[in-house]
């Protein structure tokens, strides 16, 4: 039998996508407040890759990023989710912006190997991890270079987005070498 060993720490960020710009500044503060600073934020990517949610949300929506610089345990994922939910439905509940949902959320993390986002909805690729929610592999990070998997959704596998991917593992690395003063462990394996 293999040994039992703790999980690696993780970059934790959360995608934000919204008609309505000043939703990213509350959504933010809510998160930070929760889930401490954030370190990392991206540019505003526009979002034309699907009219999925143009009802509920408005038109034209945009993506944006922010990570955060308390590294987590992979297993807390689950538990964000559920944050961001509560906070999409305060969000909705002030009645600031003239749409059902104003901000949508979805978190995920980063692992030397891969990145790692949460759903409340079960499908073939994705696991189960607690409370409802599941954990999907969206991304794997291969030689340099970010590589797409059958389900990775259209906006995920963007020049654009890989970068700012790219600047979060590059974090996550630079956190980890600080804690043990050595590589990280995986960061040969998944160079």
């Amino acid at each position: 039998m293999g040994q039992r060993r703790q999980a690696e720490p993780v970059k934790l960020f959360v995608g934000m996508l919204s008609a309505y710009r000043g939703a990213f500044a509350a959504a933010e503060s809510c998160l930070a407040d929760a889930l401490g600073p954030v370190d990392l934020r991206s540019d505003l990517f526009a979002h034309e890759f699907t009219e999925y949610y143009r009802d509920e949300m408005g038109h034209p929506l945009v993506r944006y990023f922010v990570s955060f610089d308390r590294l987590i345990a992979p297993g807390e994922l689950a538990g964000v989710k559920r944050l961001t939910g509560e906070v999409e439905a305060r969000m909705a509940a002030d009645g600031e912006w003239p749409v059902a949902r104003p901000m949508n959320l979805d978190p995920g993390y980063i692992a030397p190997s891969k990145l790692v986002l949460s759903s409340t909805k079960d499908y073939s690729h994705r696991i189960y991890l607690d409370d409802g929610i599941y954990g999907e592999v969206t991304l794997l990070f291969r030689h340099g270079t970010w590589k797409q998997l059958e389900w990775t959704y259209p906006d995920y596998r963007t020049p654009a987005y890989h970068e700012f991917f790219t600047r979060i593992r590059e974090r996550l690395m630079e956190q980890r070498r600080s804690v043990s003063g050595g590589p990280p462990l995986g960061e040969a394996a998944d160079d």
